[in-house]
């Protein structure tokens, strides 16, 4: 018998707390389950193991699950690349936008909120392109201390920190440097700024041990916790 979603996030649990003993840059770890895909039952059996932060990938499929999950007191990330045109579709349905790659994306994302009159800022996360792969998006390495700067003047936006999606390599221990240079970048943009850029979100089903040894404070998993992917329904 395949284990079940609680007993995956128990074993993910303990191999976090191992992953911080060994880290050089000891800090809280939030685990956001990926649960793009996956049903809402999923997602409700993985709340009633305790988790509270969930991963979707993409606006329109989580608008569909949203009427079954609403009682749930849970805080949903978008981590999916965002499209301009449903960017105020993303400011009502999801806690926090944790891709966002563009300025453009970002004023639209903040005129939404605007518009809902919201209690609070919408926290978002600058995804950056670690490395020049043709097929990953987020803003490039070198354009993000710019990108941070205007996205700062945004008033109903949070910029909490930073995320990143490395190159999947088979020997986690690799992807070490990639995990290196975010950190050194967060590190970067807040001692130049007022900001305290506590969020490092990086580190998947595969690496992230790894990135809690260089940091990271959220991880995002999915496969581990949810077991193998079901194929997503044709639209």
């Amino acid at each position: 018998m395949p284990p079940t979603i609680r007993e995956n996030i128990l074993r993910i649990q303990d191999r976090i707390a191992k992953a911080q003993q060994k880290s050089w840059h000891p800090a809280e770890v939030t685990l956001i389950a990926v649960s793009k895909t996956y049903p809402p039952e999923s997602i409700r059996e993985a709340y009633q193991a305790g988790l509270r932060h969930f991963g979707e990938n993409r606006v329109q499929e989580w608008e569909g699950k949203r009427p079954h999950l609403e009682n749930l007191q849970a805080t949903w990330h978008l981590i999916g690349h965002l499209q301009s045109n449903k960017s105020a579709r993303a400011a009502k349905a999801f806690d926090s936008v944790d891709s966002v790659d563009d300025f453009a994306l970002a004023q639209r994302l903040d005129h939404a909120r605007t518009e809902l009159n919201p209690k609070e800022k919408l926290r978002v996360l600058i995804e950056v392109r670690i490395e020049n792969e043709a097929a990953k998006t987020g803003a490039e390495l070198r354009t993000v201390p710019q990108l941070f700067e205007k996205l700062a003047q945004l008033k109903n936006l949070e910029i909490a920190g930073l995320m990143c999606v490395p190159p999947f390599l088979e020997d986690p221990e690799k992807v070490r440097p990639y995990f290196q240079r975010l950190r050194k970048l967060r590190d970067d943009l807040a001692a130049t700024s007022a900001l305290a850029l506590p969020v490092l979100s990086m580190g998947m089903s595969h690496d992230f041990e790894i990135a809690i040894q260089e940091g990271a404070t959220e991880v995002r998993i999915g496969t581990a916790i949810f077991g193998a992917r079901p194929k997503p329904q044709q639209s």
